[in-house]
């Protein structure tokens, strides 16, 4: 849990600045019906990276941070690429196995034959699918962060950009905002990278295309995109005003921002979840866990209505057999106002690396795709 009254003062501004009425609206007025989010053209070829120019410095009375992670200078050249997972050390993982045991797979495929589950199965996929292709207005940005370290966060942010991805038409972004040696570059699959969000907060420009932006990103499998924190090395960390920088101006090329953020109370942690139109709060399947994140949301609750409305628990089994009895704890931590979710225990998930999504239990991916819709669901309640 969080301390210090300086950082919950901090994070209560933040949130109730975010939460004030528009200048000239009128809640009684209705407002105009939402049309279909479209990314901006693309022109015959790409132009040349822009200038960098620097962005804005963090308030005076920030407390600076240590000379090892002060926040780097915008590049004026262009960064080397650079490889995800050295080659020597590629070999240090096993083959990828399925999430779900062959046994335990043929029991459920006997049990879908013989009963009448699929009918509802198809039914509730199908309604599932159509809330995850529902159009937006302007694109939504949906913040991912934990309490503490081996909550399962970048392997959630993974999991619902990949949703978002397959589902959607438009174009999927993933930020991440944990620049720390993160693991989402490795868990979606990239091989090299080079630019970063550091960078691209001294490069990004509002006249840009759609295809100027996407040439400093990753390409990913079905018109998803990342933009990585870091380039696998410890170094300056990612501050404020490069990480609203590059959201803000992000924001009208792609229809789903997924950020991957740094644990609680990281300030860039703190502004995403103030920002996004969704937040999603990972947790261990632990006592500790459940614990913890209660104390969390119990404090949202004296923050502005929308915040913990808006924010989606997602208890991740990390192991087999937890020992956690989930209904109870799910249901104790609903009772904040929260929206609770589980990820359940994928052997394919919890040997690390690469995520595929074909190699995941079918529980896992059913309750990835729950996950990603409500999350979305109530994105679409913030405008």
């Amino acid at each position: 849990m969080p301390n210090g009254d300086n950082w919950q003062g901090d994070v209560l501004r933040d949130l109730r600045a975010e939460a004030a009425p528009r200048p000239g609206a009128d809640p009684a007025v209705p407002q105009p019906q939402p049309q279909p989010h479209q990314p901006e053209a693309a022109p015959a070829a790409p132009r040349q990276p822009a200038p960098a120019t620097a962005y804005p410095q963090a308030p005076a009375a920030a407390r600076p941070a240590p000379a090892a992670y002060r926040p780097a200078a915008p590049r004026t050249t262009t960064p080397d690429s650079r490889p995800v997972l050295d080659k020597q050390l590629a070999g240090v993982g096993r083959r990828p196995r399925h999430g779900e045991a062959p046994a335990a797979r043929a029991v459920r495929a006997l049990r879908r034959t013989v009963s009448s589950s699929a009918a509802r199965e198809v039914a509730e996929t199908t309604r599932t699918a159509e809330l995850l292709q529902q159009p937006v207005t302007t694109g939504r940005q949906i913040a991912v962060t934990s309490i503490r370290g081996g909550a399962g966060k970048s392997t959630v942010a993974a999991l619902l950009g990949l949703t978002y991805a397959h589902y959607r038409q438009d174009p999927v972004l993933l930020v991440e905002a944990d620049p720390a040696l993160g693991s989402l570059p490795l868990r979606l699959g990239a091989e090299t990278l080079r630019w970063t969000t550091g960078d691209l907060a001294g490069i990004v420009e509002p006249q840009m295309s759609l295809l100027d932006v996407t040439g400093y990103l990753v390409q990913l499998p079905d018109n998803a995109w990342l933009l990585p924190g870091s380039q696998g090395r410890i170094g300056a960390m990612l501050d404020t005003p490069a990480y609203e920088r590059v959201m803000v101006s992000l924001r009208r090329y792609f229809g789903v921002t997924v950020a991957d953020c740094e644990t609680l109370p990281a300030e860039v942690a703190r502004v995403a979840l103030s920002a996004a139109q969704a937040r999603v709060l990972t947790a261990p399947a632990t006592l500790e866990g459940v614990a913890s994140t209660h104390a969390v949301l119990t404090w949202m609750q004296g923050l502005p209505p929308h915040i913990i409305a808006g924010t989606v628990v997602v208890l991740t089994e990390l192991v087999p057999h937890s020992g956690l009895d989930l209904d109870r704890a799910r249901e104790r931590l609903a009772a904040t106002g929260a929206s609770v979710r589980h990820l359940p225990y994928d052997r394919h998930l919890a040997a690390g690396g690469t995520i595929r999504t074909e190699l995941l239990a079918q529980p896992t991916r059913q309750a990835a795709t729950r996950i990603a819709a409500e999350v979305f669901r109530l994105s679409q309640q913030r405008r």
